[in-house]
């Protein structure tokens, strides 16, 4: 998988967390860690795809 590819793959993931995120923040009765695990996933992806841009960039 290329850098691009796989820096698309990330994007798509990350926007997914975000909306999973903001539906759990939406519904009340969504357990505070569950909220807290999306957030560090979320946070998780968007670090990768940093790193990975910052290796695209060197190339």
């Amino acid at each position: 998988m290329t850098i691009q590819a796989h820096l698309v793959e990330l994007e798509r993931k990350h926007k997914l967390l975000e909306n999973e995120l903001h539906e759990a923040l939406v519904h009340l009765s969504t357990d505070d860690l569950q909220i807290v695990e999306l957030k560090r996933r979320k946070l998780m992806v968007k670090d990768q795809i940093e790193r990975l841009k910052q290796v695209d960039t060197l190339h």
